[in-house]
């Protein structure tokens, strides 16, 4: 299956919306610093990373390729721009940061590179930011290993943190990590499990297989065993340059 049709499988946005995790303020504060700016959120999905952005007083412009993401911005009030990171529907020096929030590995590097540093001013802010599930907690490793991961998808991602870099438009690569907790449950794992690309484009019996095996999960684990609600621990790593 090609990588364009996992990242265009997260059509059940409300799903999405209520599974996925937000972002600590702290990484957000970290990458864009105190004084407001006009920020695009690319990949933005159904907001997570987006509101985060807007509570810290900047201005936010969402862009996301898929419509059903796209109309839970419009039920909140706020328009999202069609358009990928390969595309992106702003002007030249137009903005004075991109931050892609668990979509950078999504992208095509090098168009994707060359058209953020395009909307990006001079000495503007590219930040690419993951959540992490934190796999030193047991309980975690050991969903982590239940999870499959798109090989392209962790390979963009090793491919980044290996080199410290966006590419020659952009400086050195600074890294930092946040810890952050999501307050989860036995149904909320299972949704969480099923709102990522790997279980939306399995067949139906891979699909049962894996909330099978997460529901034996968290009925034997003896941290999550019996447990209505549960502490779900994420590392968030920000990697952040600045356009030469």
């Amino acid at each position: 299956m090609t990588l364009d049709a996992h990242r265009l499988s997260f059509g059940a946005a409300a799903d999405y919306d209520q599974a996925r995790p937000t972002y600590p303020m702290a990484a957000v504060h970290w990458t864009l610093g105190a004084d407001r700016l006009r920020v695009v959120d690319l990949g933005a999905g159904t907001g997570s990373l987006s509101r985060v952005i807007a509570a810290a007083g900047h201005e936010v412009i969402p862009i996301e390729p898929d419509q059903d993401m796209r109309t839970r911005f419009d039920a909140a009030g706020v328009r999202a721009l069609a358009g990928s990171a390969e595309a992106i529907p702003l002007p030249d020096a137009s903005v004075d940061a991109v931050l892609a929030g668990t979509a950078y590995h999504w992208f095509d590097p090098e168009p994707a590179h060359q058209e953020m540093a395009r909307v990006l001013r001079r000495g503007g802010v590219l930040a690419a930011i993951w959540n992490d599930r934190d796999k030193t907690t047991p309980w975690v490793a050991e969903l982590s290993r239940l999870i499959r991961t798109h090989r392209q998808v962790s390979g963009r991602r090793a491919a980044l943190e290996e080199s410290r870099s966006f590419g020659p438009l952009f400086g050195e690569v600074t890294r930092q990590q946040f810890p952050h907790v999501v307050a989860q449950s036995p149904q909320g794992l299972a949704a969480l499990v099923a709102s990522r690309s790997t279980y939306l484009t399995a067949t139906p019996a891979e699909q049962r297989l894996t909330l099978d095996r997460i529901a034996e999960l968290c009925a034997t684990h003896p941290d999550l065993t019996g447990r209505d609600t549960f502490d779900l621990p994420y590392v968030t790593t920000v990697y952040r340059a600045l356009r030469v």
